[in-house]
């Protein structure tokens, strides 16, 4: 089958939507997605780990698991309290970067 030659305008679109890849398999499992909402429920306090757990049916290990993944793709932030980590969403500049995504997608994709 003939490879098809991307234009430069696809190939910009393209490298940002495989760059965004750690955001998008991040907010594409049930769980992690629970966390985010329980999350942006507390915008102001923020949950700890133990908090998060106490609203899920998953353990704590699953809960640390899943805040390690969206910390990574920058979708939330901790501050520590003493001895535990209290974790607030980010949403901020990663949902800017997939809105850039988007728009590429949808004008550079289509152009030339």
């Amino acid at each position: 089958m003939p490879t098809v030659q991307l234009t430069p305008n696809q190939s910009v679109a393209l490298d940002n939507f495989t760059n965004e890849f750690e955001v998008i398999n991040a907010l594409a499992d049930r769980n992690r997605q629970r966390i985010i909402v329980l999350l942006c429920e507390n915008l102001k306090d923020g949950l700890t780990v133990t908090e998060i757990t106490d609203r899920m049916s998953i353990t704590q290990p699953a809960v640390s698991h899943h805040l390690k993944i969206l910390r990574e793709a920058g979708l939330v932030n901790f501050k520590k309290n003493g001895l535990q980590s209290v974790y607030f969403v980010s949403l901020d500049e990663p949902l800017s970067q997939l809105e850039t995504v988007i728009h590429d997608l949808r004008t550079k994709i289509t152009e030339e």
